[in-house]
């Protein structure tokens, strides 16, 4: 059995599932705007075409305006079935476990595309050929044998497509500014919302996990000042000053060592930004007790 070339087809669209792995994992280049770029077609159209090609290897099951059309409408049914899948593995819904499962979808549907088309005689096997593909095109809006209510209907799947794909990318290009706000949470020394450090004992310290995420689209300077009944308590520089980028997160546990006894006394943590100094922009508190330490019995 003679071993047949890799159709352009899928080559390419292998390649530019490398290229988007590249893109989305490399440190510096993944910041940039083609990671978005190149995400996109491996979510809303690489791994259907990748399908497609599997379940239809002869040029004869469909025309190229059905795999293209199909190509957009399985992906967009397959990848969140596969976020499903990964919703109920260890790994969980993130970057990393997404591209690797649509990366390697895609790349088995392309291998079982290959093995299926290398079986077909070579006049019977679908391979794209950009001349031929825009004469199809052409014939499709063209044919004076279909009826009027077909030509238009291909006219508007043709456009739809278009626009989509133009939408898309001014979106990716030009996206638009969210709501500014700045994100400020307190989260036990578990890491959780849950189990705060509310008993303290003079002498002794505890923890409470704090966090800022800017998305303030700018970078800003916060500054957090802890109190205990209006009392400011100290802080070390890097906890009280905060330099963030937009969209960085920042997130460190702090120490609390209260220097008076009492129940039920106010722990605030305040959050300034560089605009406004004299007035929290976010504010969060704790009701806490504290108590003297217990005498040793002699």
């Amino acid at each position: 059995m003679t071993v047949k070339r890799i159709p352009s087809d899928l080559f390419i669209i292998m390649g530019l599932v490398l290229l988007t792995d590249i893109f989305v994992l490399t440190p510096g280049i993944n910041e940039t705007m083609f990671r978005n770029i190149l995400g996109l077609p491996l979510v809303l159209f690489l791994p259907g075409y990748a399908l497609i090609a599997a379940l239809f290897p002869a040029k004869s099951d469909l025309d190229g305006i059905e795999r293209v059309a199909l190509s957009f409408g399985l992906s967009i049914a397959v990848v969140p079935l596969i976020g499903l899948g990964l919703n109920y593995t260890p790994w969980g819904i993130r970057l990393l476990p997404i591209l690797t499962s649509l990366s390697v979808f895609t790349f088995i549907m392309c291998g079982l595309a290959y093995l299926r088309r290398a079986s077909l005689p070579e006049s019977d096997t679908f391979e794209v050929s950009f001349k031929a593909v825009a004469l199809s095109l052409k014939a499709e809006v063209m044919e004076t044998s279909e009826s009027r209510l077909d030509r238009a209907l291909t006219v508007f799947l043709i456009i739809s497509i278009l626009l989509s794909i133009a939408t898309l990318a001014y979106v990716v290009v030009s996206p638009k500014e969210g709501e500014h706000f700045t994100e400020f949470y307190l989260l036990g020394p578990e890491g959780k919302a849950d189990n705060y450090t509310t008993n303290y004992t003079i002498g002794q310290s505890g923890t409470v996990i704090v966090g800022v995420v800017n998305h303030e689209y700018r970078p800003v300077n916060y500054t957090m000042e802890v109190k205990l009944e209006n009392k400011s308590l100290f802080l070390p520089e890097n906890v009280k000053h905060i330099n963030l980028a937009h969209n960085e997160t920042w997130e460190e546990p702090v120490t609390i060592m209260p220097p008076l006894e009492g129940k039920n006394m106010k722990l605030q943590f305040l959050l300034f930004n560089d605009t406004e100094k004299s007035v929290p922009y976010r504010d969060l508190h704790l009701w806490v007790n504290v108590t003297a330490p217990k005498q040793l019995k002699t």
